[in-house]
Protein backbone atom coordinates (compact mmCIF):
# COMPACT_ATOMS: atom_id res chain seq x y z
CA UNK A 1 0.00 0.00 0.00
CA UNK A 2 2.88 2.24 1.01
CA UNK A 3 5.01 1.82 -1.77
CA UNK A 4 8.72 3.64 -0.53
CA UNK A 5 6.88 5.71 2.29
CA UNK A 6 3.66 6.50 4.05
CA UNK A 7 2.12 8.82 1.85
CA UNK A 8 1.26 12.29 3.26
CA UNK A 9 3.05 11.32 6.95
CA UNK A 10 6.74 12.03 6.39
CA UNK A 11 7.91 9.14 8.22
CA UNK A 12 10.30 7.68 5.50
CA UNK A 13 10.57 3.54 5.27
CA UNK A 14 13.49 1.66 6.42
CA UNK A 15 15.34 -1.17 4.52
CA UNK A 16 14.10 -4.47 4.90
CA UNK A 17 16.77 -5.07 7.60
CA UNK A 18 15.53 -2.21 10.20
CA UNK A 19 12.04 -4.07 10.07
CA UNK A 20 10.62 -3.11 13.14
CA UNK A 21 8.46 -6.45 15.14
CA UNK A 22 6.43 -4.70 17.00
CA UNK A 23 2.72 -5.73 17.86
CA UNK A 24 -0.13 -3.38 19.15
CA UNK A 25 -1.72 -5.24 22.91
CA UNK A 26 -5.61 -4.89 22.04
CA UNK A 27 -5.86 -4.81 26.25
CA UNK A 28 -5.97 -1.05 26.74
CA UNK A 29 -7.18 1.50 28.57
CA UNK A 30 -8.71 2.26 25.10
CA UNK A 31 -10.28 -0.35 24.17
CA UNK A 32 -13.62 0.56 23.77
CA UNK A 33 -12.38 2.68 21.19
CA UNK A 34 -10.49 -0.07 19.43
CA UNK A 35 -11.34 -2.11 16.20
CA UNK A 36 -12.13 -5.57 16.21
CA UNK A 37 -9.03 -7.87 15.92
CA UNK A 38 -9.04 -8.40 12.29
CA UNK A 39 -9.03 -4.87 11.46
CA UNK A 40 -6.78 -4.10 14.26
CA UNK A 41 -4.33 -6.86 12.24
CA UNK A 42 -4.52 -5.12 9.35
CA UNK A 43 -3.70 -1.39 10.25
CA UNK A 44 -0.71 -2.88 12.75
CA UNK A 45 1.33 -4.77 9.64
CA UNK A 46 0.53 -2.48 7.36
CA UNK A 47 1.94 0.94 9.61
CA UNK A 48 5.03 -1.17 10.78
CA UNK A 49 5.82 -2.93 7.41
CA UNK A 50 9.24 -1.46 7.17
CA UNK A 51 9.09 1.89 9.09
CA UNK A 52 11.94 3.83 9.75
CA UNK A 53 12.53 3.90 13.33
CA UNK A 54 15.28 6.58 13.06
CA UNK A 55 13.34 9.59 11.35
CA UNK A 56 10.35 9.31 13.82
CA UNK A 57 12.50 8.96 16.90
CA UNK A 58 13.54 12.72 17.25
CA UNK A 59 10.11 13.98 16.78
CA UNK A 60 8.09 15.57 19.68
CA UNK A 61 5.52 13.38 21.15
CA UNK A 62 2.77 15.71 19.61
CA UNK A 63 4.08 15.57 15.73
CA UNK A 64 4.88 11.89 15.82
CA UNK A 65 1.28 11.16 16.94
CA UNK A 66 -0.37 13.47 14.42
CA UNK A 67 2.04 11.76 11.80
CA UNK A 68 0.50 8.30 12.96
CA UNK A 69 -2.72 9.34 12.90
CA UNK A 70 -2.24 11.02 9.33
CA UNK A 71 -0.91 7.19 8.22
CA UNK A 72 -3.77 5.18 10.06
CA UNK A 73 -6.41 7.52 8.51
CA UNK A 74 -4.79 6.61 4.72
CA UNK A 75 -4.56 2.99 5.69
CA UNK A 76 -8.39 2.83 6.70
CA UNK A 77 -9.47 4.89 3.94
CA UNK A 78 -7.37 2.76 1.34
CA UNK A 79 -8.08 -1.02 2.88
CA UNK A 80 -12.12 0.63 3.28
CA UNK A 81 -11.83 -0.13 6.65
CA UNK A 82 -15.16 1.72 8.26
CA UNK A 83 -13.92 3.07 11.58
CA UNK A 84 -15.15 6.56 13.21
CA UNK A 85 -13.01 9.40 14.07
CA UNK A 86 -12.45 8.15 17.91
CA UNK A 87 -11.31 4.76 16.66
CA UNK A 88 -9.09 6.08 14.66
CA UNK A 89 -7.25 7.90 17.41
CA UNK A 90 -7.15 5.13 19.66
CA UNK A 91 -5.23 3.30 17.14
CA UNK A 92 -2.55 5.75 16.53
CA UNK A 93 -2.56 6.29 20.25
CA UNK A 94 -1.68 2.22 20.82
CA UNK A 95 0.64 2.36 17.76
CA UNK A 96 2.47 5.54 19.07
CA UNK A 97 2.71 3.73 22.47
CA UNK A 98 4.42 0.70 20.38
CA UNK A 99 6.70 3.12 18.77
CA UNK A 100 8.14 5.11 20.93
CA UNK A 101 6.72 4.10 24.60
CA UNK A 102 6.77 1.47 26.94
CA UNK A 103 3.47 -0.47 24.92
CA UNK A 104 0.64 -1.25 27.06
CA UNK A 105 1.99 -0.21 29.95
CA UNK A 106 2.05 3.18 28.63
CA UNK A 107 -0.82 4.50 29.96
CA UNK A 108 -0.20 3.18 33.41
CA UNK A 109 2.85 5.47 33.49
CA UNK A 110 0.75 8.33 32.62
CA UNK A 111 -1.51 7.55 35.66
CA UNK A 112 -0.31 9.48 38.17
CA UNK A 113 -2.01 7.59 40.88
CA UNK A 114 0.36 4.21 40.02
CA UNK A 115 3.15 4.37 41.84
CA UNK A 116 4.89 1.21 40.91
CA UNK A 117 4.32 -1.27 38.15
CA UNK A 118 5.23 -4.76 37.95
CA UNK A 119 5.53 -7.30 34.98
CA UNK A 120 5.95 -10.84 35.96
CA UNK A 121 6.20 -12.04 32.56
CA UNK A 122 3.79 -10.88 28.86
CA UNK A 123 0.97 -11.79 30.50
CA UNK A 124 0.59 -10.44 34.16
CA UNK A 125 1.25 -6.97 34.45
CA UNK A 126 0.52 -5.23 38.06
CA UNK A 127 0.21 -2.07 39.76
CA UNK A 128 0.33 -0.15 43.07
CA UNK A 129 -1.90 2.73 43.52
CA UNK A 130 -2.73 4.22 47.30
CA UNK A 131 -0.70 1.35 48.30
CA UNK A 132 -2.56 -1.78 47.34
CA UNK A 133 -1.11 -3.87 44.29
CA UNK A 134 -3.73 -5.53 41.81
CA UNK A 135 -3.33 -6.96 38.61
CA UNK A 136 -4.32 -4.83 35.53
CA UNK A 137 -6.46 -6.26 32.22
CA UNK A 138 -2.82 -5.33 30.38
CA UNK A 139 -0.92 -7.79 28.71
CA UNK A 140 2.04 -7.90 26.26
CA UNK A 141 1.26 -10.20 23.10
CA UNK A 142 3.84 -12.19 23.95
CA UNK A 143 7.20 -12.92 25.32
CA UNK A 144 9.10 -11.71 22.74
CA UNK A 145 7.12 -8.18 22.60
CA UNK A 146 7.75 -7.75 26.25
CA UNK A 147 11.50 -8.57 25.30
CA UNK A 148 11.61 -5.63 22.65
CA UNK A 149 10.31 -3.04 25.05
CA UNK A 150 13.19 -4.22 27.66
CA UNK A 151 15.72 -4.32 25.16
CA UNK A 152 14.38 -1.09 23.89
CA UNK A 153 14.33 0.42 27.95
CA UNK A 154 18.04 -0.73 28.31
CA UNK A 155 18.78 0.71 25.01
CA UNK A 156 17.49 4.10 26.05
CA UNK A 157 20.12 4.51 28.94
CA UNK A 158 23.23 3.18 26.66
CA UNK A 159 22.85 -0.13 27.98
CA UNK A 160 21.85 -3.73 26.60
CA UNK A 161 20.02 -7.03 27.92
CA UNK A 162 20.56 -10.26 26.30
CA UNK A 163 21.78 -13.38 28.23
CA UNK A 164 25.15 -12.30 28.22
CA UNK A 165 24.02 -9.62 30.70
CA UNK A 166 20.63 -10.92 32.05
CA UNK A 167 19.89 -8.13 34.50
CA UNK A 168 19.96 -4.28 34.54
CA UNK A 169 19.13 -1.25 36.65
CA UNK A 170 18.05 1.75 34.60
CA UNK A 171 16.37 5.33 35.04
CA UNK A 172 13.88 6.49 32.42
CA UNK A 173 14.28 9.65 30.77
CA UNK A 174 11.19 10.84 33.60
CA UNK A 175 13.11 9.57 36.91
CA UNK A 176 11.12 6.44 37.09
CA UNK A 177 14.05 3.29 37.92
CA UNK A 178 13.34 0.28 36.12
CA UNK A 179 14.83 -3.23 36.72
CA UNK A 180 14.86 -6.00 34.18
CA UNK A 181 16.05 -9.74 34.79
CA UNK A 182 15.54 -12.18 31.62
CA UNK A 183 16.33 -15.98 31.42
CA UNK A 184 18.27 -17.75 31.96
CA UNK A 185 18.13 -16.28 35.45
CA UNK A 186 14.61 -15.55 35.29
CA UNK A 187 12.15 -19.27 35.33
CA UNK A 188 9.46 -17.14 33.73
CA UNK A 189 10.04 -14.78 31.11
CA UNK A 190 11.09 -11.35 31.14
CA UNK A 191 10.28 -9.50 34.62
CA UNK A 192 10.32 -5.84 34.88
CA UNK A 193 9.84 -3.74 37.85
CA UNK A 194 9.39 0.02 37.46
CA UNK A 195 9.15 2.23 40.29
CA UNK A 196 7.91 5.81 39.05
CA UNK A 197 9.26 9.39 39.62
CA UNK A 198 6.91 11.55 41.52
CA UNK A 199 5.32 14.05 39.59
CA UNK A 200 5.02 16.43 42.63
CA UNK A 201 7.06 17.62 45.26
CA UNK A 202 5.69 16.07 48.72
CA UNK A 203 5.72 18.23 52.00
CA UNK A 204 5.22 17.38 55.95
CA UNK A 205 2.05 19.27 54.89
CA UNK A 206 0.74 16.74 52.57
CA UNK A 207 1.51 13.46 54.49
CA UNK A 208 -0.24 15.12 58.10
CA UNK A 209 -3.25 15.59 55.51
CA UNK A 210 -2.82 11.71 54.13
CA UNK A 211 -2.23 10.62 58.00
CA UNK A 212 1.02 9.63 57.73
CA UNK A 213 1.67 11.53 60.69
CA UNK A 214 0.12 14.24 62.80
CA UNK A 215 1.04 18.43 63.20
CA UNK A 216 3.25 18.20 65.86
CA UNK A 217 5.02 14.92 64.83
CA UNK A 218 5.63 17.43 60.84
CA UNK A 219 7.06 20.42 62.80
CA UNK A 220 9.85 18.80 65.08
CA UNK A 221 10.64 17.17 61.99
CA UNK A 222 10.87 20.79 60.63
CA UNK A 223 13.03 21.86 63.63
CA UNK A 224 15.03 18.63 63.26
CA UNK A 225 16.10 19.46 59.59
CA UNK A 226 16.69 23.56 60.59
CA UNK A 227 18.92 21.99 63.85
CA UNK A 228 20.99 20.29 61.36
CA UNK A 229 20.12 16.99 62.56
CA UNK A 230 21.79 13.97 61.23
CA UNK A 231 18.61 11.59 60.13
CA UNK A 232 18.22 8.11 59.19
CA UNK A 233 14.94 6.70 57.87
CA UNK A 234 14.38 3.46 58.06
CA UNK A 235 11.51 0.71 57.16
CA UNK A 236 10.84 -1.85 54.81
CA UNK A 237 10.61 -2.29 50.77
CA UNK A 238 7.69 0.43 49.76
CA UNK A 239 7.29 1.38 53.20
CA UNK A 240 7.37 5.39 51.95
CA UNK A 241 11.33 5.99 53.07
CA UNK A 242 12.09 8.50 49.94
CA UNK A 243 9.06 10.18 49.75
CA UNK A 244 10.03 11.15 53.97
CA UNK A 245 13.25 11.98 52.96
CA UNK A 246 11.99 14.22 50.32
CA UNK A 247 9.63 15.75 52.36
CA UNK A 248 11.98 16.31 55.21
CA UNK A 249 14.21 18.21 52.95
CA UNK A 250 11.83 20.83 51.91
CA UNK A 251 12.75 22.51 55.50
CA UNK A 252 16.91 22.43 54.81
CA UNK A 253 18.01 25.86 54.41
CA UNK A 254 18.67 26.97 50.39
CA UNK A 255 21.82 28.28 50.52
CA UNK A 256 23.05 24.51 52.06
CA UNK A 257 24.64 22.84 49.14
CA UNK A 258 23.94 19.36 49.08
CA UNK A 259 25.17 16.13 47.53
CA UNK A 260 22.93 13.15 46.56
CA UNK A 261 24.51 9.61 46.75
CA UNK A 262 21.86 6.89 44.62
CA UNK A 263 22.03 3.88 43.11
CA UNK A 264 19.08 4.83 40.87
CA UNK A 265 18.09 8.88 41.23
CA UNK A 266 14.87 9.21 43.12
CA UNK A 267 15.77 11.89 45.53
CA UNK A 268 13.31 14.80 44.75
CA UNK A 269 14.63 17.88 46.77
CA UNK A 270 13.32 21.04 47.18
CA UNK A 271 16.45 23.38 46.82
CA UNK A 272 18.35 25.02 44.87
CA UNK A 273 21.79 24.22 45.37
CA UNK A 274 21.93 20.17 44.84
CA UNK A 275 24.51 17.91 43.16
CA UNK A 276 22.89 14.67 42.45
CA UNK A 277 25.10 11.97 41.55
CA UNK A 278 24.39 8.19 40.47
CA UNK A 279 26.62 4.99 40.58
CA UNK A 280 27.08 2.81 37.39
CA UNK A 281 27.50 -0.63 37.10
CA UNK A 282 30.25 -2.38 35.45
CA UNK A 283 29.84 -2.99 31.40
CA UNK A 284 30.65 -6.21 29.55
CA UNK A 285 34.21 -6.02 30.02
CA UNK A 286 33.91 -6.11 34.00
CA UNK A 287 35.33 -2.66 34.71
CA UNK A 288 34.19 0.87 34.38
CA UNK A 289 31.85 0.04 37.93
CA UNK A 290 31.54 3.20 40.18
CA UNK A 291 29.96 2.53 44.07
CA UNK A 292 28.21 4.48 46.47
CA UNK A 293 31.09 4.85 48.27
CA UNK A 294 33.37 5.84 45.60
CA UNK A 295 30.62 9.26 45.20
CA UNK A 296 30.77 9.43 48.76
CA UNK A 297 34.63 9.61 49.02
CA UNK A 298 34.16 11.84 46.31
CA UNK A 299 31.13 13.85 47.27
CA UNK A 300 33.80 14.93 50.19
CA UNK A 301 35.69 17.09 48.11
CA UNK A 302 32.53 19.01 46.86
CA UNK A 303 32.49 21.30 49.88
CA UNK A 304 29.49 19.57 50.32
CA UNK A 305 27.16 21.19 53.28
CA UNK A 306 25.05 17.88 53.22
CA UNK A 307 25.08 14.48 52.46
CA UNK A 308 22.26 12.67 50.85
CA UNK A 309 22.71 8.87 50.50
CA UNK A 310 19.45 7.25 49.01
CA UNK A 311 20.04 3.85 50.70
CA UNK A 312 22.95 2.29 52.36
CA UNK A 313 23.24 -1.23 51.37
CA UNK A 314 27.21 -1.79 51.72
CA UNK A 315 30.68 -0.27 52.63
CA UNK A 316 29.49 3.40 52.08
CA UNK A 317 27.55 2.99 55.71
CA UNK A 318 30.88 3.54 57.05
CA UNK A 319 32.19 6.66 54.74
CA UNK A 320 28.56 8.10 55.51
CA UNK A 321 29.67 7.77 59.60
CA UNK A 322 32.66 9.39 58.91
CA UNK A 323 30.78 12.37 56.81
CA UNK A 324 27.95 12.90 59.29
CA UNK A 325 31.17 13.07 62.03
CA UNK A 326 33.26 15.61 60.46
CA UNK A 327 31.41 18.69 59.81
CA UNK A 328 28.63 17.86 57.47
CA UNK A 329 25.61 18.40 59.92
CA UNK A 330 21.92 17.77 58.41
CA UNK A 331 22.73 14.28 56.46
CA UNK A 332 20.14 11.85 55.62
CA UNK A 333 20.06 8.65 54.34
CA UNK A 334 17.01 5.41 54.56
CA UNK A 335 17.88 2.20 55.01
CA UNK A 336 15.99 -1.48 55.13
CA UNK A 337 15.15 -2.65 58.84
CA UNK A 338 12.32 -3.59 60.90
CA UNK A 339 12.43 -1.20 64.10
CA UNK A 340 15.25 1.86 65.02
CA UNK A 341 17.18 -0.82 66.87
CA UNK A 342 17.27 -2.72 63.85
CA UNK A 343 18.60 0.28 61.97
CA UNK A 344 21.53 0.66 64.41
CA UNK A 345 22.35 -2.98 64.04
CA UNK A 346 22.56 -2.90 60.53
CA UNK A 347 24.47 0.06 60.11
CA UNK A 348 27.19 -2.07 62.17
CA UNK A 349 26.35 -5.10 60.45
CA UNK A 350 27.61 -3.23 57.07
CA UNK A 351 30.47 -1.15 58.91
CA UNK A 352 32.03 -4.55 59.87
CA UNK A 353 31.22 -6.28 57.04
CA UNK A 354 32.61 -4.59 55.14
CA UNK A 355 36.14 -2.98 57.09
CA UNK A 356 37.73 -6.86 58.35
CA UNK A 357 39.42 -5.71 61.25
CA UNK A 358 37.57 -3.09 62.96
CA UNK A 359 36.52 -2.83 66.32
CA UNK A 360 32.64 -3.30 67.24
CA UNK A 361 32.91 -0.94 70.31
CA UNK A 362 34.56 1.46 68.13
CA UNK A 363 31.54 1.10 65.44
CA UNK A 364 28.85 1.62 68.25
CA UNK A 365 30.85 4.66 69.18
CA UNK A 366 31.25 6.09 65.94
CA UNK A 367 26.89 5.18 65.24
CA UNK A 368 26.28 7.06 68.32
CA UNK A 369 28.20 9.88 67.90
CA UNK A 370 27.08 10.55 63.84
CA UNK A 371 23.19 9.23 63.61
CA UNK A 372 20.90 11.87 66.05
CA UNK A 373 17.16 10.32 64.86
CA UNK A 374 15.86 7.39 63.13
CA UNK A 375 12.39 8.07 61.60
CA UNK A 376 10.73 4.62 61.21
CA UNK A 377 8.22 4.18 58.68
CA UNK A 378 5.78 1.31 57.79
CA UNK A 379 3.04 0.19 55.59
CA UNK A 380 0.52 -1.93 56.78
CA UNK A 381 -1.87 -4.67 55.55
CA UNK A 382 -4.57 -2.11 54.22
CA UNK A 383 -1.49 -0.44 52.33
CA UNK A 384 -1.50 2.89 54.24
CA UNK A 385 1.91 4.72 54.76
CA UNK A 386 2.86 6.41 57.94
CA UNK A 387 5.51 7.12 60.99
CA UNK A 388 5.44 4.31 63.71
CA UNK A 389 8.76 5.92 65.36
CA UNK A 390 10.39 8.60 65.65
CA UNK A 391 13.45 8.06 68.04
CA UNK A 392 16.65 10.02 69.28
CA UNK A 393 19.73 8.03 69.69
CA UNK A 394 21.16 9.62 72.80
CA UNK A 395 25.00 7.62 73.43
CA UNK A 396 26.26 4.63 74.18
CA UNK A 397 26.31 2.78 77.66
CA UNK A 398 27.82 -0.80 78.80
CA UNK A 399 28.81 -0.97 74.73
CA UNK A 400 25.24 -0.30 73.76
CA UNK A 401 23.92 2.20 71.77
CA UNK A 402 21.05 3.80 74.22
CA UNK A 403 17.68 5.00 72.18
CA UNK A 404 15.06 7.18 72.91
CA UNK A 405 11.47 7.26 71.78
CA UNK A 406 9.98 10.74 70.84
CA UNK A 407 7.11 10.30 68.70
CA UNK A 408 4.55 6.96 67.73
CA UNK A 409 2.06 6.46 65.57
CA UNK A 410 -0.26 3.17 64.82
CA UNK A 411 -3.18 2.06 64.08
CA UNK A 412 -6.52 3.06 65.93
CA UNK A 413 -9.23 1.14 67.73
CA UNK A 414 -11.78 2.94 65.17
CA UNK A 415 -10.24 2.04 61.98
CA UNK A 416 -8.27 5.47 61.62
CA UNK A 417 -4.56 5.99 62.97
CA UNK A 418 -3.06 7.61 66.13
CA UNK A 419 -0.06 9.55 66.87
CA UNK A 420 1.55 10.41 70.68
CA UNK A 421 4.13 11.75 71.56
CA UNK A 422 6.19 10.55 74.83
CA UNK A 423 6.85 14.05 76.90
CA UNK A 424 10.45 13.25 77.15
CA UNK A 425 13.31 15.93 76.85
CA UNK A 426 14.99 15.84 73.44
CA UNK A 427 18.92 15.35 73.88
CA UNK A 428 19.37 17.73 71.20
CA UNK A 429 18.37 20.72 72.84
CA UNK A 430 21.80 22.53 73.65
CA UNK A 431 21.83 22.57 69.83
CA UNK A 432 18.88 23.83 68.84
CA UNK A 433 19.49 26.64 71.03
CA UNK A 434 22.45 27.32 68.70
CA UNK A 435 19.52 27.67 65.85
CA UNK A 436 17.35 29.80 68.39
CA UNK A 437 14.80 26.83 67.91
CA UNK A 438 15.08 25.84 72.25
CA UNK A 439 11.50 27.38 73.09
CA UNK A 440 9.72 26.11 69.71
CA UNK A 441 11.40 22.52 70.85
CA UNK A 442 10.17 22.22 74.51
CA UNK A 443 6.91 23.94 73.70
CA UNK A 444 6.05 20.86 71.42
CA UNK A 445 7.73 18.37 73.64
CA UNK A 446 5.62 19.84 77.10
CA UNK A 447 2.85 17.79 78.10
CA UNK A 448 -0.49 18.61 76.96
CA UNK A 449 -4.05 16.89 75.86
CA UNK A 450 -3.10 15.06 72.96
CA UNK A 451 -4.80 12.65 70.64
Amino acid sequence: MFGRKLPDTGLLLAEEADVIECQVSVASMLKSHLPDAAKMTAIREEFFQRLNPDFAAGMADDALLEKIEQAVFDITEKANLPLSREEQHAVSVELKNEFSGLGPVEHLMRDDDVTDILINGFDKIFAERHGRLAQTPYQFRDEPHLLSVAKRIAGTVGRRVDESCPMIDARLSDGSRVNIIIPPLSIHGTIVSIRKFPVHQITLSDLVRRNALDETMAEFLEVAAICRLNILISGGTGAGKTTILNAISGNVSPSDRIVTIEDAAEINLQQPHVISLETRQRNMEGSGEVSQRDLLRNALRMRPDRIIVGEVRGGEAHDMLQAMNTGHDGSMSTIHANSPRDALVRVEDLVLSSLANFNPHATRRQIAAAIDLVVHVVRDYRGHRFIRSISEVTGIESDAITMQELFRGGPASSGGYKFKKTCLRPYFLEKAAFFAMEERLLSLMAEEEYR
